[in-house]
């Protein structure tokens, strides 16, 4: 199979989460140069044909991940076929178990107030000797403030991680990690979205059977309908004409 596989444009590694942890595991133990890795699903895939800042971190990305079934449909139906999903989530989750046994520094960024908080104490206590060094969730707005851009940057470099997990949504996390990733110097910076709050128990994660048959989006918009209804109804839908489009050229 291609090493990367081009899905409307956006090229994604064609590897397995196992695969995906390995790597990261080695750019940390190289220590070379700060990196970080991008998730898509598909409300990334279609907002990065509009939003070109968001297009040059995805092209600038050193490891672009399928986050979502659909994507895995999408690559199948082009001929192109990626060998699995490799959600931001899972991807989380299974560096946690990982970490120990690499003595692994990890630091939390973001999510809803109190949830960063929370996923370590949860993780730490499912995965003894988890080392996690830094949680910081940012007050609304802090984008906007040099102040308190500049206090963490100071709070991650103070706290000297190995990996940094960036949880405050798409593509707001994916925009600070492109801005900042070379002054904190981190190894690996990941945005994972709502991962904190899965983590955390705060927010449910759709049930394994849900996450396989391609019905994640389903479930998340059942928990949280108001804020999600126009992502997945309107907007998402546009993705699947792009696909049909790439298939036709």
């Amino acid at each position: 199979m291609a090493k990367t596989i081009n899905i409307i444009g956006t090229k994604i590694d064609n590897i397995t989460l196992d695969e995906a942890v390995s790597t990261i595991l080695k750019w940390i133990d190289s220590h070379d140069t700060p990196r970080y890795v991008v998730t898509p699903n598909v409300d990334h895939i279609v907002r990065l044909q509009h939003d070109n800042e968001f297009r040059n971190i995805y092209q600038n990305a050193d490891l672009v991940l399928a986050d979502g079934m659909p994507l895995l449909w999408a690559a199948k139906f082009l001929g192109t076929p990626l060998h699995e999903k490799v959600s931001g989530s899972d991807l989380f989750t299974k560096f946690c178990e990982t970490a120990p046994r690499n003595k692994c520094r990890l630091f939390f960024l973001g999510g809803n107030p109190g949830d960063a908080q929370k996923a370590k104490e949860v993780l730490v206590r499912q995965n003894p000797g988890l080392l996690v060094v830094g949680v910081y969730c940012p007050p609304f707005g802090f984008e906007k403030d040099e102040q308190e851009k500049k206090k963490i940057v100071e709070l991650i470099k103070a706290a000297n991680p190995d990996i940094l997990f960036v949880g405050l949504g798409a593509p707001k996390q994916e925009k600070w990690i492109y801005e900042h990733y070379q002054k904190i110097k981190v190894p690996v910076s990941i945005g994972i979205g709502i991962s904190f709050s899965f983590a955390a128990g705060t927010i449910k994660r759709a049930p394994v059977w849900m996450q396989k048959a391609g019905l994640e989006w389903f479930w998340r918009i059942m928990k949280e309908p108001r804020r999600l209804w126009k992502r997945y109804f309107v907007d998402d839908m546009r993705f699947f004409g792009l696909v049909l489009k790439q298939k036709l050229l």
